[in-house]
């Protein structure tokens, strides 16, 4: 069907008359172009262009201005069908360009002049829709649609404030959304178009009631679109209830993303740490998200981290909107290289330069790996996945192999730089960067420097005090050291060192035979490569 839809727009093109076809696109400022190897995750397509959809020529130009060359697989399917109207079920995995396939159509349609919400984006996370809202906002610059963004945890005053203005797109949590519908003050009567992002958050337990509330707010002949990476029943359970002969899109031949590498490391409790700090010392990271299965623990191991000399930034659910806000812009834009988080962050959030993702603690069940490993990799490029497994973890580990369809391996004493370093890490697509670019070697994470030699080497502006969610190190923004009453939660001195004690569940570094060789000081440059631990073949 969408090939038929995709002929019929490429006939009905019109061209602009006296101009070629090309000599637009020669005053458009477009970023440096990416050239990093990428899968056939978002290479294996039909061969069409944008072009060939009949978009609007400011869209076109906002879509080749954001970096983008030709659509991937989900957006060659997804974008002719959703602009003809009709529903849609779409499932392709996490990293290959979901949000543009709904994003592009959207704008498409929504009509400037029509002062009214045209389209309403529903995602599970407040850092997902920032992300989210952003997109709407560089693709459709040229276009003069208004987009806003609203999630809980910030003011209700300031939403209604902005919603006396014009606003085309939505994009927000539901609670929230419903929130605003509930006061009349978001008026989605005359709305087409409800997209669910990650759908299969959206349609959990704790969400659905809510979801089909906002549905009600709606016309009857809305158009709805669902995308995701898995697809319980509970989705299969609202389509039939109400959806009307929905499109479903099902580019799942597999599910893990073939650019990331995935390996295991047989690690006790205690010694993961130590273990961390090897990977650490051998890796050539460029930017890399660790993730724990709770709360405590994040801010518990971002101390860690921080006291063998890394920087560091931690983000969980129940820090502050404003810090969690401020992590996440910070670490998308290259301010630190490291990021301890909870599964907040494991829903669509999209940053490049991550090429190393660690699971601390190993997940579950397969879904939430497959949306942390996912972090990495993305959009067809290379990434590397590295669990540290205990004995306890040994079940979830065969059963997340078996349900994925894929081989998670024991990790080698050298794992090789092809799969997840990048020749030019310099077109790597990163707003701002305060890495070092001097070639390959600029890559590998290196400690925070002494005290003696802070002077050599440049940091990043200071701010007044460290806000919640980032440790300071002496290779970054430093705190006043020993001060008693200057540190605010999550952060910590510049030695990294609290002034309460570790407390109850801090991690502890026992005998290191399992992992890696000898730590050199406070810099962790291990002498050996990491080993198998027992039971691990290399």
């Amino acid at each position: 069907m969408s090939d038929s839809l995709t002929e019929k727009l490429r006939a009905t093109t019109l061209s602009d008359g006296g101009s070629g076809p090309e000599d637009w696109k020669k005053a458009l400022k477009l970023p440096a172009k990416d050239t990093r190897q990428q899968t056939e995750d978002v290479t294996n397509t039909k061969g069409l262009e944008f072009e060939d959809f009949g978009l609007k020529r400011d869209l076109l130009m906002g879509i080749f201005e954001a970096g983008f060359e030709k659509p991937s697989p989900i957006q060659e399917e997804s974008i002719p069908v959703a602009l003809t109207g009709q529903d849609i079920l779409a499932r392709a995995k996490n990293g290959t360009g979901k949000t543009a396939a709904f994003v592009i159509p959207a704008l498409e349609r929504i009509n400037p002049k029509v002062s009214k919400i045209q389209c309403l984006i529903l995602v599970p996370t407040r850092e997902l829709a920032m992300q989210t809202s952003q997109v709407c906002k560089t693709l459709g610059k040229h276009l003069g649609i208004n987009v806003m963004v609203t999630t809980g945890g910030t003011g209700l005053r300031d939403d209604i404030v902005r919603l006396q203005d014009p606003v085309h797109i939505v994009v927000g949590t539901p609670g929230r959304i419903l929130d605003l519908a509930g006061k009349q003050v978001a008026d989605l009567s005359e709305c087409p178009m409800f997209i669910m992002d990650e759908a299969d958050k959206l349609l959990s337990i704790e969400f659905t009631p809510v979801i089909e509330q906002l549905l009600r707010f709606h016309p009857k002949d809305r158009q709805v679109m669902l995308f995701s990476a898995t697809f319980p029943v509970s989705v299969k359970d609202f389509s039939d209830k109400n959806m009307a002969n929905p499109y479903e899109i099902n580019l799942m031949d597999e599910l893990t993303l073939r650019g990331i590498t995935q390996y295991y490391a047989f690690v006790e409790e205690k010694q993961k740490v130590h273990c961390l700090n090897t990977l650490f010392s051998k890796l050539q990271i460029n930017q890399s998200i660790i993730f724990c299965n709770s709360t405590n623990r994040v801010e518990l191991l971002a101390k860690k981290i921080t006291e063998l000399g890394y920087s560091c930034f931690y983000s969980h659910a129940k820090m502050a909107q404003q810090a969690r806000n401020r992590v996440f812009h910070d670490f998308r834009n290259g301010v630190c290289r490291n990021l301890v988080c909870s599964d907040l962050l494991t829903r669509g959030i999209d940053i490049q330069a991550v090429n190393v993702v660690i699971n601390f603690d190993f997940p579950k069940n397969a879904e939430t790996y497959l949306h942390r490993i996912g972090r990495s990799g993305r959009y067809g490029h290379l990434g590397l996945a590295i669990n540290l497994i205990n004995w306890d973890d040994r079940f979830n580990l065969y059963n997340i192999e078996r349900d994925l369809g894929t081989e998670i391996q024991a990790i080698p004493q050298t794992i090789d730089k092809s799969l997840y370093v990048y020749e030019n890490p310099e077109s790597i697509p990163r707003p701002i960067s305060n890495f070092r670019t001097g070639g390959p070697q600029a890559l590998q994470q290196q400690p925070a420097n002494p005290p003696a030699q802070q002077s050599q080497s440049p940091a990043p502006q200071p701010r007044a005090l460290p806000g919640q969610g980032e440790y300071q190190t002496q290779n970054g923004r430093q705190n006043n050291p020993g001060g008693p009453s200057n540190q605010g939660r999550g952060s910590y001195n510049s030695r990294g060192q609290s002034r309460g004690g570790r407390g109850r569940g801090g991690f502890q570094q026992g005998p290191r035979q399992n992992f890696g060789g000898q730590r050199g000081g406070r810099g962790g440059q291990g002498q050996g490569q990491p080993q198998p631990g027992p039971g691990q073949q290399a």
